[in-house]
């Protein structure tokens, strides 16, 4: 003991430095998991079950907008036609496909009497084209409480409605889910592709959790009707290409409105990553429209990676400052931070990753932990200079 603490009072001004560093970075990494990243599987495990009668549950519109994507809807409508839920509708917008989509769209129509179809005039602005659909979606749509994926998803239950009815009962005019992501196994990075969708759902989910949203995915989400137009729909992001899901709801939701729905029955499951590429251009698109989120809390997880990686410089540091002086308690502080850390991290991430079905991660955890984020500012470069190529 006597030892320890000799060893200690003889530091350097470098060995305090560093250790001081470790601590700070230790302790803020430890913050934003337990108090954030944390919060989405015990939100859902301490959340009761509430039963409504049918005469209790709210009436529903689900708005989809396609354009060109006859085979998914034919695939994965049916799904979301033949939910359990007693009083609701489908609303399908053809933004001018050229393919079979009006087709099967009538075809589903002659079965399904609760679903209906419209179009965007064909002198409709390209730039807020989805706009303009969703403004036609929405102004079509019967009922107050408006649910919104994309052609492309489906379902993971017939409860997917009921899920989200439940929370809007409760009085919330903004609903955020979670989609999960169906990845051929031929897809390269497809382990790492899970990981990222699950990162960025813990963290839009977690802030709403805690009454701090910031964003929304419009493969699952929902808002009341109302609300939109309240908003003047959106016209206030109209001079963006795209942000009519992520900046929408930055604009509309707040800590008292917005509630969150992620138990399995409540998700959907996209099947759209069919290659990198696929994957690139679909990240890329929020990647760009981030910058443009109003409020701190939107760039809070800015602080999460600057003290991650100045977490693993310190260890680096420490490892290697401790070797090179032999200085072994120094040495002994970083590998134990450094471990204490992976541990915590480990555990908080697959119990997520078990709720939101992104399979297990252990050994691989750090490299994805460390090249996430970089991975994230590689999509964001290649999203502004393919924009501004087409400008």
């Amino acid at each position: 003991m006597n030892f320890l603490l000799s060893s200690v009072f003889d530091f350097s001004i470098i060995d305090w430095i560093i250790v001081a560093a470790l601590l700070l970075f230790f302790i803020i990494q430890f913050l934003f998991y337990f108090l954030l990243y944390r919060k989405p599987y015990s939100y859902q495990s301490k959340k009761g079950k509430i039963s409504l009668s049918e005469n209790d549950l709210p009436s529903v519109s689900v708005v989809i907008v396609s354009k060109n994507d006859s085979e998914n809807l034919a695939k994965h409508l049916p799904a979301i036609l033949n939910q359990d839920y007693p009083d609701f509708e489908v609303v399908v917008v053809n933004m001018g496909s050229t393919d079979e989509t009006d087709m099967v769209l009538k075809r589903l129509e002659q079965t399904y009497n609760n679903l209906y179809h419209t179009y965007v005039p064909q002198e409709a602005e390209e730039l807020n084209e989805k706009k303009l659909a969703l403004t036609i979606g929405i102004k079509a749509a019967k009922n107050t409480i408006l649910l919104f994926t994309e052609p492309y998803c489906q379902p993971a239950s017939n409860q997917w409605i009921k899920e989200f009815a439940e929370e809007f009962a409760k009085g919330k005019e903004v609903v955020l889910g979670f989609c999960k992501l169906d990845i051929p196994k031929k897809v390269p990075m497809r382990k790492f592709i899970h990981y990222d969708n699950l990162i960025q759902g813990l963290k839009y989910l977690s802030m709403a959790i805690v009454h701090r949203p910031f964003m929304g995915i419009g493969r699952n989400m929902g808002y009341i009707r109302e609300l939109f137009f309240r908003q003047k729909g959106f016209s206030s992001i109209l001079n963006f290409e795209d942000g009519e899901d992520d900046l929408f709801i930055n604009e509309i939701a707040n800590g008292k409105n917005t509630g969150v729905v992620i138990s399995p029955e409540s998700m959907t499951i996209s099947d759209v990553v069919t290659s990198f590429s696929v994957w690139r251009a679909l990240k890329s698109k929020y990647l760009h429209t981030k910058r443009f989120y109003k409020g701190f809390f939107s760039s809070i997880f800015g602080w999460e990676t600057f003290s991650k990686y100045g977490f693993y410089l310190s260890v680096i540091c420490a490892v290697c400052w401790g070797l090179l002086n032999t200085n072994f308690i120094l040495l002994s502080i970083g590998i134990v931070l450094f471990i204490a850390r992976y541990c915590f991290q480990a555990i908080i991430i697959n119990r997520n990753s078990k709720l939101f079905g992104a399979g297990k991660h252990y050994l691989d955890l750090v490299f994805m932990d460390i090249f996430q984020p970089f991975n994230n500012f590689r999509f964001k470069k290649y999203a502004e200079k393919k924009r501004k190529k087409f400008r």
